[in-house]
C-alpha cells in the first residue's frame, strides 16, 4: 500500500464535515494560516487579521514563536520516544506541521489531527494525501466534546491507547470559554492516555498586554467563530495540574528550548507553554 493510498484508509470512515464552509465568518484557524504566511485563507479572515495586527503586530509574531514551539516540542516528545500524536484544533497543515516534524525523526509516527472547522478537513486531505509518512488522518471533532474524542472509530484505529500519546493542545484552549470547563476537558483527555504519555499545550495570555490591546483583541474575537479567552500564568499552569513538567517548564513560547538565540522581548511573548509528562 503506498503512503498516499494509507493516508486515504485511515480517513476514509470518517463522517463527512458540513458543506458550508461559512467562508463569510473569520475563523481563527484561517487567521492564523493567514498570519504564518499561509493562503489557505478567506477575505473574511485576511480582513480581521489585519484588524488584529493594526492591534499588535505581536498577533503575527506570537503565530510564530508558537508554531516555532510547535516544532521544538514536536522533535522533543519524538526523540523521548513518543511516536503517537493527538493533535487537536491543528488548524490548516501547512509546512512545519507535526506529521512532517515527527517523521523527521520516526518515520513510523502515527498522527490524528482534530479540528472542528469543515475548511480544514477539505484542505487538510488535499495538502496532506500522499505526504505522510506511517498512518495519519484528519478527523472532524470539537475539543469541547471529549467523550466523542475518544470514543472515536477513526482516533482508534490510528492511536494505539496502550502505548504512550502525545496530546497536542497548541493554541486551542484560548477558544474555549470558562462556562465550557476547559480543565475538566483536558483533564479528561490526559486521564485517558496511559503513563508515559505527555500533554504539548501552549495558549494565549495578556500578562504583557495593555489592557485596552486585550480588550480590543476580544472584542475583534466575538465576531468569528470562536471568541478569544487570554489566560494567565496561573490559569495556564492549572492545565499541568498532575504532570511532571519538562525543562524549562511554564514559560513564554519563545524560551521553550530555544533552537536560535534569545531575543529582546521573548520574555513578554504573549503566549505560554509547556510540556507536561504523565507519571
Amino acid at each position: 500500500m503506498t503512503q498516499s493510498q494509507d493516508w486515504m484508509r485511515a480517513g476514509e470512515d470518517d463522517v463527512r464535515p458540513p458543506t458550508d464552509l461559512r467562508t463569510d465568518i473569520p475563523h481563527p484557524a484561517r487567521m492564523y494560516d493567514y498570519f504564518l504566511g499561509g493562503k489557505d485563507n478567506f477575505p473574511a479572515d485576511r480582513e480581521a487579521a489585519e484588524k488584529a495586527l493594526s492591534i499588535s503586530p505581536a498577533f503575527r509574531t506570537g503565530a510564530l514563536a508558537n508554531r516555532g514551539f510547535l516544532q521544538r516540542a514536536v522533535r522533543h516528545v519524538t526523540r523521548q520516544g513518543i511516536g503517537q500524536f493527538l493533535d487537536i484544533g491543528t488548524g490548516i497543515p501547512t509546512a512545519g506541521s507535526t506529521h512532517q516534524i515527527a517523521a523527521e525523526v520516526d518515520p513510523d509516527i502515527r498522527v490524528a489531527y482534530l479540528d472542528n472547522d469543515p475548511i480544514v478537513l477539505v484542505h487538510g486531505r488535499a495538502l496532506l494525501a500522499g505526504a505522510v509518512q506511517g498512518s495519519a488522518t484528519v478527523i472532524h471533532a470539537d475539543l469541547r466534546d471529549p467523550a466523542g474524542i475518544l470514543a472515536n472509530s477513526e482516533v482508534r484505529t490510528v492511536l494505539d491507547f496502550d502505548r504512550p500519546i502525545a496530546l497536542m493542545l497548541v493554541s486551542i484552549l484560548h477558544f474555549i470559554h470558562d462556562d465550557e470547563d476547559p480543565l475538566g476537558i483536558v483533564r479528561r483527555l490526559v486521564d485517558a492516555l496511559p503513563s508515559g504519555s505527555c500533554l504539548v499545550l501552549s495558549h494565549a495570555t495578556g500578562d504583557f498586554t495593555p489592557p485596552d490591546q486585550v480588550d480590543q483583541a476580544r472584542a475583534l474575537y466575538s465576531n468569528s467563530a470562536a471568541p478569544l479567552v487570554p489566560r494567565s500564568r496561573d490559569q495556564v499552569a492549572a492545565f499541568f495540574e498532575g504532570l511532571e513538567l519538562e525543562e524549562p517548564g511554564l514559560v513564554t513560547t519563545p524560551l521553550w528550548r530555544p533552537d536560535a538565540p534569545v531575543q529582546e522581548g521573548d520574555d513578554r511573548a504573549p503566549g505560554w507553554a509547556a510540556v507536561g509528562i504523565k507519571p
